[in-house]
């Protein structure tokens, strides 16, 4: 007997996967405005410096482990290491490396770590195939149009399902900004979209863990192979994703067109990018920062008795996480995430290492914290309030943290950033190097000078 499974299905869809063919195959170079090609920058630079600093943690060094029992071919950089590896394995590695310690960028409105799927797919292909930095820049912001405003078009319903979005997304930005610097046609770009669209990756179960930054990887190596199998001449749906089984209509109930089709071309989701100050997830840096400020105001660990927080229940859906047992779980706890701030007024990747998580203090200070929902409050914000164990109350409230779009992160902020993750790998002359020539990515000739920047032995 058959079966009709399919729930409220579209089949009226504009065709989607060849509006977004024509878009990344035929927008002209530099086609937006000097905002959006800093912003561009800026995105280039917090993701190099993420992908720099991890490129030493036990995350990367499995996954080289493995790609190299491949034997692959030394095309493209590890970038914070000496090895060379295959461009597809080198997606997939940096992919890793720049979300390890979950400080990368993030588009606020769906939540997807757009830079980690797109830039590590971009760079490698680029290194191997000798691309100018502006073909780099190009590639990044019209990959990360593609997939935000997919991720647009499908949530939160995608999200609330368990998808981890920045994977699913990701791997058809990866695959756009692949097939732009490959200079697809239309029809070769369509596949390329068509191809990914079989390969969504990550499912949030999985955060926490190693598998959570692979995600961006495994997505950044699925594009970069979707464009190359197109321009070879495999073929796809050219309704892959719009179908009513096509992969948008699948993995999510809620497809709103026309956040893909409005104002394609002139308003660029890059736009809407933010960077993280705290090296954890992004719904817990208002609590941080709410309690780096009662810090300020010299309230000490010794003095509390409780810390009441109130947030929006996603809050404690995503990073509820009340006995973290090591760093990668920490990045998923609130309430090591307002220890943190409430001890050291910040919270970078040593706040988050597995030796600050076990220490006595961090452990009974977060078992101080008192977190309870209050959906009348922004999943952005937080209301803290430190009670004193002599009955003082110090209140502080956070509609926008810092590293928000209201309160964004400065272009120096985001280059000490840099600097306290690549410094120890590469020497503070050599980061600055880098960080000049992330700047100046758009006009360099060649992209290798740039990514031999980041290894610890340049020629």
């Amino acid at each position: 007997m058959a079966r009709n499974t399919q729930v409220a299905a579209d089949h009226n869809a504009p065709p989607i996967t060849q509006i977004l063919a024509q878009f990344v195959a035929h927008h002209p170079s530099r086609g937006w405005s000097d905002a959006v090609d800093h912003e561009a920058h800026r995105t280039f630079m917090n993701w190099l410096g993420c992908a720099v600093g991890a490129a030493h943690h036990e995350a990367a060094d499995a996954a080289l482990a493995a790609v190299n029992m491949l034997q692959p071919a030394a095309q493209a950089s590890v970038l914070g290491r000496t090895e060379k590896v295959d461009m597809a394995s080198a997606a997939l590695i940096n992919g890793i490396t720049s979300h390890t310690f979950d400080f990368d960028d993030t588009h606020l409105k769906t939540i997807i770590h757009p830079a980690g799927p797109v830039a590590s797919a971009v760079l490698a292909m680029a290194e191997h195939l000798g691309n100018s930095g502006r073909e780099v820049i190009d590639a990044l912001v019209i990959g990360i149009d593609v997939s935000c405003r997919v991720g647009n078009a499908m949530y939160p319903d995608h999200y609330d399902r368990g998808w981890h979005i920045t994977g699913s997304t990701g791997t058809l930005g990866a695959a756009a900004a692949c097939a732009r610097l490959l200079k697809l046609d239309v029809q070769q770009t369509a596949m390329a979209l068509g191809i990914a669209a079989s390969q969504p990756i990550g499912m949030r179960e999985q955060f926490g863990t190693m598998t959570k930054p692979f995600h961006p990887g495994g997505a950044a190596r699925a594009g970069l192979m979707s464009a190359l199998l197109a321009s070879k001449g495999y073929t796809a749906s050219p309704k892959a994703l719009e179908a009513p089984r096509g992969m948008m209509q699948t993995v999510s109930t809620k497809n709103d067109w026309t956040e893909i089709t409005g104002e394609l071309g002139e308003r660029f989701e890059i736009s809407f990018n933010s960077y993280k100050p705290f090296a954890c997830g992004i719904v817990i840096h208002p609590s941080i920062d709410a309690c780096a400020q009662l810090r300020k105001q010299g309230v000490t660990p010794d003095q509390i008795d409780r810390i009441e927080l109130k947030v929006h229940s996603l809050v404690l859906e995503l990073t509820g996480k009340k006995e973290p047992q090591d760093g990668l779980q920490a990045k998923f706890s609130v309430y090591h995430g307002c220890a943190a701030g409430l001890t050291f007024g910040y919270a970078a990747e040593e706040e988050f290492s597995d030796e600050v998580v076990n220490r006595a203090d961090m452990v009974a200070l977060r078992r101080k914290v008192v977190a309870t929902v209050d959906d009348s409050i922004n999943e952005a914000s937080a209301d803290v309030t430190a009670v004193l164990l002599d009955g003082r109350r110090v209140h502080v409230f956070v509609e926008h943290a810092i590293g928000s779009l209201k309160n964004p992160m400065s272009d120096a902020q985001l280059e000490a950033k840099f600097q306290g993750m690549s410094d120890a790998i590469l020497g503070a002359g050599q980061t600055s190097e880098l960080i000049n020539a992330c700047w100046a990515m758009g006009n360099a000739a060649n992209v290798k000078a740039v990514v031999a920047l980041a290894s610890p032995t340049r020629p």
